[in-house]
């Protein structure tokens, strides 16, 4: 084998990777501005905070989810419970501790009547 092949095989290998690191640099470099496209329009989305309530009503957008209007009072605003009482916030929370306790409780007393399956004297008897 003649002395200038090794040079021409030399040369072959280090175009190969040159051109290889290019494709992968190339491939990081329109992933990198992707995720950087994607990273900036989740900022702006999540920089703004929504509004819930109408501007008309005193009822928050939860509220007209409601079924039968059955959770039709009034939320406080986000924030508030910082400046309310520790005695009113211990209230609102046994409060609704209690209607979720309850609505599970209707809901599963629904349920077993549905299948037909005997109530629970717990779920029979009130507090």
């Amino acid at each position: 084998m003649p002395w200038w092949s090794w040079i021409v095989i030399w040369i072959a290998l280090v175009a190969l990777s040159l051109l290889f690191f290019g494709v992968l640099g190339l491939r990081l470099f329109r992933q990198a501005t992707t995720t950087l496209a994607e990273l900036s329009e989740a900022a702006d989305r999540f920089s703004q905070v929504p509004s819930f309530a109408d501007p008309g009503s005193g009822h928050t957008a939860a509220d007209a989810d409601a079924p039968d209007g059955a959770d039709a009072a009034p939320r406080p605003e986000p924030g508030s419970a910082v400046f309310a009482s520790p005695a009113r916030m211990r209230h609102d929370y046994h409060a609704s501790k209690f209607s979720r306790q309850n609505a599970r409780r209707l809901r599963r007393i629904q349920r077993k009547k549905d299948r037909g399956q005997p109530q629970a004297l717990r779920d029979i008897e009130t507090r």
